[in-house]
Order: C-alpha cells, then structure tokens, then sequence
C-alpha cells in the first residue's frame, strides 16, 4: 500500500519524538485520521470534547514538557475552534503546531460547505510560519519548518492541508529545480550571550546598589540555581511574575512571591524601596507595581531582544540566556555585606506569610475560597503540577498555594483566558503521568468548558502512572473575578442576572462518570477532603462551596479605596452587609500584631 501525504505526516511527527496530537475528528481531516489508524494510533490520538480544548491542550504539554505541543481540527469550524487555545500560546510564548485540514482543492474558491480562508484566519496568530501544503513535495520541509519554528521562537505554528491531498500518494522532494529538501529531525537550541561590556555594565549598575529587587518570570525557570546565588550575593530579594512562579519555591525566606495585582505586600514594598533591579526573563507589563520611574538603576535578561527596554527605563540590557548570562555576571559580582535589605525583606515575607494565615482562617459563609488553597499548600506533594483557571482562583494560586521542592505550576497568564484549567490538567498529565497533578478551576470555567474535559480524564485515565488528577472547583454559584472588577473598578453593585450562575453537582457529574468526587460545605472537612483526593486512586473533583464574598484585595489596597468599593456595593449589590464585613476583616489582617513579632 503506497504511503499517503497523512501517513509521511505521523511518520515525520514520530521522527521528532511527538508522542501524542490532541484533536478532534471531522471530514476536512479524514485522510489524518485514517493514517492514525494504519499507524496502530502512534502518535496517539488524543480526542477531546472541542477543538479550543485540543489547543489549550497542546499549550499545557508544551508548558509542562519543554517540548513542541500538536493539535489538530478539521476545516471551517474545527480551525475556528483552535484560536482562542493558539492565542493562548502565542500570549504566554509556547511553541504549538497547529495541523489543519482545509475542503479540498478542487472546491477551494467555490463557496463550498465549511470553506473558510485559513490563511486569513491564522494569518496573526500563526505569524511566524503558517503554510497551505499543495503537493507533497512540500513535506516534509513544510512540518519540519512550522516545528522548529515554534521550537525556537516560542510560539504557535499552523500547517494547512487540503483534504484531498491527504488521500494522494506521498512523492517526496527531488533534487531538481522548486523542490525544497529538508534535514532530518534535531533539536537546535543555540546558546546566546552578550557582549563582555554589556556585562561588565549591568555588574556596574548592581555593584553599586544597596538595595538590590530580582524580578523572574518563566525565561528564568532554566536559571534557577543562577538566580538563587544572585540572590545571595546582592543580598536582594525575587519577586515573582505569574508565569514565573514556580521558578524559585515559596520556602526560601528572601522569595517575595508574586507582583502585581495578584502579588503580594512583600513585592509591592520590596518594588516600593530597592534602588536597584534586575530583570530576568519577564516581560511583566503592570509598570506601576515596578519601581517608580527614576527610582532604581535597572538591567534586563531576555533571550528575545523584542522584549527589551519596554516596560522599565533599563540602563543594561542583556539579550541572551539567562543561565549563560548569569553565569557571566556573577563572578563581576562584589557580596554585599551589610545584610539590612535583606533582612527587611525577609521579615516582611514571614510577616506575609503569616498574614495570609489568619486571612485563610478567617471564618467565611460557608467555605473561605483562601482556606482551600491554604489546607493545599500543607499537604501538596514536592511533585505536583499545578494549574490555575483564570478569575478568582488565579488570585489564591498567586498568593495563597506555597510551591516547594520541583512543584510545577502555570495559568493564561497573558491572554487570561477562561477555561484552560481543566484542559493544562490533561496536558500537564500527558507530559508527566507519573506526576500528581492538581487544577484550580472556578465554577464558571467549570461550567464553561471543564465539565466536559472531565470525560477526557475518565477516558484516558488507565493511561497515566500517577492517577492522581485532582479538579478543586470553587463553587460559589458566581462569576466572581468579574463581579469584584465591576464593583471595584466600576463602582456597580452585582448584577446578578450577569453574574449568578446555576447550581450544579460538579461532585456527582464526577461520580457518574467514574471519577471520585468529594463535597465540602465545611471548613473544617477541607484538610481531611484534600487528603482523600490526593490518597483516592484515581482521578477526583473536589467540589468546594465557597463564600463569593470574600474579596480578592490587591497588595496596595487601602482602606480608602476599600471604602469606594463598599460604597459602590451598597447601590444595591444583594448581600452588601455581609461583603463590606468580609472585605475589612480581611484586609484587617495585614494590620495585625504579627505572632512572630
């Protein structure tokens, strides 16, 4: 039997190790799925319930592997389904391929049944490389490009493919006249470091600072140990960009945490004082949690010069890897000795630390949203993977969860999309399935797209090493990020019609469906529920009934602005007393006599 354009397709995706391709059947793709099946499903093919979830699929194993994620779809609305996960990637700089069918060619022009324009379509989200393959000759040049591509830029790729030509027999490239050959599948990773003076530069600038602030995000993830001694030398503290948070644990005293407006107090005060900062692989764009402009001699570290300069005056900029460049800065480095900056530091962290404590036990109607995370926190294995959905649950993975040993951890951090939580799960578990993985997902991301997504963990389940996936939905029956964004940035009360969501059994869907599913209406049953979840065997949905009133405040909230939103609430918001009482006990705890002063 001849090799058809599909089969050269699986057979290139297998020369360059891809183990699996999430995607979604339909007629614009017959020929690849057919292939699959010749090839005894290797890859594998990984169905989901939509195509948006192939993708943000895909980004959550690239994510969690360090490797190239593959999503397919049909034509005209399978494509249009992908976007919104591929957006997600080129946001959050992941490298994604995208393989797409189109109707065939002979039809193409001809207003035929889901014809769409592919190539306008794709044409910004896939703007570093998105080809349509019309002969087979094309291949394999076409697949290897769009992989190495999104390999070394860090973003998503598409490969268009008619589906008749899927079918066609696979004639490779000659070596004749508008044939294009390419090389075998190898990893190309260059090592890129700046130029001897642009070092000895940015050692000027931290050698003179006394109070030295580190900002990481996740260009840094592969300098960890660099950025740790750093940290040492300079006698500086990290702060830590979203995307960046699993980049350096939460147990190491000088660690501040997260910055911005799901940040905490320590990097808000430490970005309020230092004199000096640094950088390294982050392109975080709130300049108003950065030092004052003027306020701090600056120096950057970022492999893609684009993201250079633009978000902080910079007196150095180092475009290259951040371990290399590191690893040349640090023997420049002079050790601070008076160790005052970071002691400031480390006490406000302990002191932060011990603020969200009180905080998380605060009492709540009828589950406070911060315990959940904070009974997580005690008992998460050094192992786990973390996922966050977008809303208010991303505000109690940023300050709440305490990553330590290799924790993994990540969310739509630039897109801020919904409904990725569940999906980064099932990717994060293909990427490791000997690895605990754990999702923290709103009910309205739930809702949105993850019960669903529930049916693909029950269906691949047998699969993974680890069983361990657990789902916590916090369950407040509210679109809650939403709801607090109208009432503080609005001045609005809740408008429920808008913002109430139906009651639904997120426990019992699981059960149905095979899965362990746990209810909590009880702080006092979080510790012992965690426990279950993560002992169970199998795969499980922590169903949490949270106080939708409890409020996500920002580090630099003050009373005043506190009192603006309560007085928004009190327009007519349908449980504005309750609010206003849960919003200044909580932002009381910062104010308290800590137990360790």
């Amino acid at each position: 039997m001849a090799t058809t354009v599909a089969d050269h397709v699986l057979e290139r995706l297998r020369e360059w190790n891809v183990e699996q391709v999430f995607g979604y059947p339909g007629d614009g793709i017959n020929g690849l799925i057919g292939a699959f099946g010749k090839a005894d499903n290797q890859p594998r093919f990984v169905q989901v319930r939509h195509e948006e979830m192939a993708a943000f699929e895909a980004v959550g194993y690239a994510k969690f592997s360090g490797r190239v994620g593959v999503c397919a779809a049909t034509s005209g609305p399978g494509a249009v389904h992908l976007l919104n996960g591929l957006y997600d990637a080129k946001l959050d700089h992941v490298p994604v391929v995208a393989i797409v069918g189109q109707v065939a060619r002979s039809a193409m022009g001809g207003s035929y049944q889901q014809e769409i324009d592919l190539q306008t379509l794709f044409k910004d989200v896939a703007s570093e490389y998105l080809v349509e393959v019309n002969v087979s000759e094309q291949l394999p040049n076409a697949l290897d490009r769009a992989i190495r591509i999104a390999e070394s830029q860090r973003t998503p790729t598409a490969v268009i493919i008619p589906a008749d030509l899927q079918e066609e027999p696979y004639t490779p490239p000659k070596h004749e006249f508008k044939n294009v050959p390419s090389s075998p599948p190898s990893e190309a990773a260059p090592t890129v470091i700046a130029a001897r003076q642009g070092i000895e530069h940015a050692a000027e600038i931290v050698n003179a600072g006394e109070r030295v602030a580190i900002l990481v995000g996740q260009g840094a993830r592969g300098a960890a140990a660099e950025v740790r001694e750093l940290a040492e030398v300079t006698g500086g503290g990290v702060a830590k960009a979203l995307l960046g948070k699993d980049v350096l644990p939460d147990d190491l005293p000088y660690v501040t945490g997260a910055i911005g407006l799901l940040g905490t107090r320590p990097s808000y005060e430490m970005m309020k004082d230092c004199d000096t900062l640094l950088m390294i692989g982050s392109n975080f764009p709130y300049t108003q949690f950065l030092p004052e402009f003027g306020q701090a001699r600056a120096v950057q570290i970022d492999l893609d010069g684009r993201f250079i300069g633009m978000r902080y005056p910079t007196e150095a900029n180092l475009v290259g890897d951040a371990a290399e460049m590191l690893r040349a800065l640090l023997p420049l480095l002079e050790r601070k000795e008076d160790r005052s900056w970071r002691e400031k530091i480390e006490q406000n962290v302990a002191d932060w630390w011990d603020t969200m404590e009180k905080q998380a036990m605060l009492e709540a109607k009828p589950v406070n949203p911060m315990r959940v995370v904070w009974e997580l926190s005690q008992r998460i294995p050094d192992d786990a993977i973390v996922t966050s959905d977008s809303g208010s649950a991303a505000n109690w993975y940023a300050r709440d969860l305490k990553f330590r040993g290799s924790m993994r951890g990540s969310l739509s951090g630039t897109l801020a999309t919904m409904g990725p939580g569940v999906p980064y799960a099932i990717g994060a578990k293909f990427a490791h399935s000997d690895r605990p993985v754990i999702a923290l997902v709103g009910d309205g991301a739930m809702q949105m797209n993850g019960l669903a997504e529930l049916i693909t963990i029950a269906h691949y389940r047998e699969l993974w090493e680890d069983p361990r996936c657990v789902i916590c939905v916090f369950h407040n029956n509210d679109l809650n990020q939403v709801t607090w964004e109208l009432r503080a940035m609005g001045g609005a009360p809740k408008f429920e019609e808008s913002q109430t969501l139906p009651d639904v059994d997120y426990a019992g869907f699981a059960r149905s469906l095979g899965l362990e599913g746990i209810e909590v209406d009880s702080p006092d049953d979080l510790g012992n529920a965690w426990d279950r979840a993560l002992a169970c065997g199998r795969p499980a949905v922590l169903d949490v009934r949270c106080d939708p009133e409890v409020p996500p405040i920002p580090p630099h909230a003050t009373f005043e602005q506190m009192k603006s939103a309560a007085q928004a609430v009190l327009k007519g918001d349908p449980d504005a007393l309750h609010l206003i009482a849960q919003g200044v006990k909580t932002k009381a705890q910062e104010f308290l006599p800590n137990r360790n002063g």
